[in-house]
């Protein structure tokens, strides 16, 4: 039997995170806007595609959250986009009200489907998701550290002219611009990339580059694109999750996790490694993390704890 997999928001991420759930057949598309046209027209424009890339699944668009009923993934894109200027956190007060809305609507028809959340400010309105819909916080995670370290990983692939593949890395910590990518924790090829540094096939002061670069991966579209923000990307790393969820892939990927005393945090979103399998969130893989990598983590933490006390004053329920 077919997969039930629901996306709230049918802007430029929805929109792409159905075409690829369609061509990857990953399950039956439900398309859910506020703005009823806009999801019936990209879901029919999208089934009318099926007669050429030949792919077999049902996609609907719709404005009622009842027609989400029973889902067994539910991804979320619903919320205000940056604009140019504007950091993710500039995002928080709007996002809020959306998000209590979309938990809502999640608790009273689908409280056992698994969640993937990639609105920003991510780690918060991931936080505030599962306080909202009070739904187990194995089964809501936020889509992050896949995106940063898939720009960390483009950026090298250029850099040292390597094939993307040969890379593997990832970036932990907030969605911000405090996110920690881990050179010690990088592999071109087998070798790990400070030590591709102290050979000089790449300087200190071009991968202190490509770091910055990487944690203002977003902001750099957003500035190209005037109106807008990134989606291609975003939508094909929350692809990656849902299926690792879907097909049991026990698949580790960094995600904005519930941390319960892992890397000695508490009650706290945050990007770390994890295991996704069919209980969605079955793992939290500990890496050692290095002093300057530990005082990194930490920085980006407490980043994540200023937005989510932010979010308190907000609405003072979020801060129970």
């Amino acid at each position: 039997m077919s997969k039930k997999i629901s996306l709230i928001g049918a802007g430029q991420i929805g929109g792409t995170l159905a075409h690829l759930i369609a061509i990857k057949e990953l399950g039956n598309i439900v398309l859910f806007d506020v703005a009823e046209g806009l999801a019936k027209g990209k879901a029919l424009d999208i089934a009318q595609s099926s007669g050429v890339t030949g792919f077999n699944v049902n996609i609907v668009g719709t404005n009622n959250y009842n027609d989400t009923k029973d889902s067994d993934v539910i991804i979320i894109t619903a919320g205000v986009p940056r604009k140019p200027g504007m950091s993710r956190d500039d995002l928080l007060g709007t996002n809020l009200k959306i998000i209590k809305q979309v938990a809502d609507g999640i608790k009273s028809t689908s409280p056992k489907a698994f969640v993937i959340c990639i609105t920003n400010p991510l780690d918060v309105i991931v936080m505030a998701l599962q306080k909202y819909s009070g739904l187990p916080t194995n089964m809501i995670v936020g889509m992050a550290g896949i995106l940063d370290s898939s720009r960390f990983k483009y950026f090298l692939s250029k850099e040292l002219n390597e094939p993307i593949k040969n890379i593997h890395s990832m970036v932990l910590g907030g969605h911000g611009d405090t996110m920690v990518p881990m050179p010690k924790h990088t592999k071109i090829k087998n070798k790990i990339l400070v030590d591709l540094v102290k050979e000089n096939k790449i300087s200190k002061s071009k991968l202190d580059e490509i770091v910055n670069r990487t944690r203002k991966g977003g902001a750099e579209i957003v500035k190209l694109l005037e109106k807008g923000s990134a989606f291609y990307a975003p939508a094909a790393s929350g692809v990656e999750m849902a299926e690792a969820y879907i097909k049991d892939q026990k698949k580790t990927l960094p995600c904005a996790a519930y941390l319960n005393g892992e890397y000695g945090y508490k009650d706290i979103y945050a990007g770390v490694p994890v295991m996704i399998g069919k209980n969605g969130v079955e793992k939290i893989l500990e890496i050692e993390l290095e002093n300057n990598e530990k005082s990194n983590f930490d920085v980006s933490i407490n980043a994540v704890k200023e937005l989510c006390n932010a979010a308190a004053k907000i609405d003072p329920v979020l801060g129970k």
